[in-house]
């Protein structure tokens, strides 16, 4: 598949089919992505709820935040409903509440806050020092030794990534730390509407953010047994940003326990601006090593 190819099917996802149907909610349908176990991609639910309530919100108004929570797992084999609540429209903020459904059933829950252009108090973490730029990485080698399915879903990926550290797909390496940064980018232009690159941003924000909570105990996407969903995802959009272009996430996480782990981002333009901030908090589930 080529960059267009690549581009296309992002596009497709977001690309939001507005229902005549009413109750006291806008309604939207949209189609899934296609991923190798069936499993829908949480990223790309993300993406599609903040496109939902983008569609309801003046072209004056751009998010700024979002809290919502995963129900239940996603089917990438079936399509997706969307319903949009209008919670409050004020002089500056608007709200709006989202909720993505297959087959009847939520499988995720959503609030984000739309604000008009404003004016004020500004300043930003600054962006590592010391970190290669994306041109100096690449990801390929420890691809190409995946299983063939595997890889198949990096290759057909949307999304192009680049670990700064190596990658934990197979193996977790010998540095047990609870961080980890990446370049990421689209793998082709997207039309400039600043809309499709917010939502984009947060399809990126799902991807990569988990493993600062594997890297801190030595585990890898490989690890037998090993099981990890999203339980809940915030995010803030601090400043525009194209996401064709490269981006670093910083990532890291705070805690892990009870069978849980917590994993916060920042996502820096390459000039250094930061243009978002992200949490989430996931369910994972590792078999007790060998004595």
């Amino acid at each position: 598949m080529g960059e267009s190819g690549h581009i296309d099917g992002l596009l497709a996802v977001l690309d939001l089919v507005s229902s005549d149907a009413r109750t006291t909610e806008d309604i939207f349908t949209g189609v899934s992505q296609t991923m190798p176990l069936g499993r829908g991609f949480g990223g790309q639910v993300l993406a599609q709820t903040v496109i939902a309530a983008e569609r309801t919100v003046g072209d004056d108004r751009a998010a700024h935040s979002m809290h919502g929570y995963f129900l239940r797992p996603g089917d990438s084999t079936r399509g997706m409903t969307f319903s949009v609540d209008r919670i409050h429209d004020g002089r500056s903020f608007s709200t709006r509440r989202t909720q993505a459904f297959q087959e009847g059933v939520p499988i995720f829950s959503m609030i984000a806050s739309f604000e008009t252009d404003a004016t004020g108090l500004e300043h930003q973490d600054t962006m590592p020092d010391g970190i290669p730029g994306p041109d100096d990485l690449s990801d390929d080698a420890v691809l190409a030794g995946l299983h063939p399915m595997s890889k198949r879903h990096f290759d057909q990926s949307p999304i192009e990534v680049r670990h700064v550290e190596h990658p934990i797909y197979a193996t977790a390496g010998e540095h047990r730390v609870a961080r980890q940064s990446v370049w990421v980018r689209t793998r082709g232009d997207l039309p400039d509407d600043p809309r499709l690159h917010r939502a984009a941003l947060a399809y990126m924000s799902d991807l990569t953010i988990q493993e600062s909570v594997l890297r801190a105990h030595g585990r890898s996407w490989a690890t037998p047994g090993l099981k990890v969903a999203s339980l809940d995802h915030a995010m803030w959009w601090h400043r525009p940003a194209r996401v064709d272009e490269w981006l670093l996430y910083v990532q890291q996480s705070p805690s892990a326990q009870g069978g849980r782990g917590l994993a916060t981002g920042r996502i820096f333009s390459r000039e250094g601006e930061l243009v978002a901030s992200v949490a989430q908090e996931i369910m994972v589930r590792v078999p007790a090593d060998p004595e």
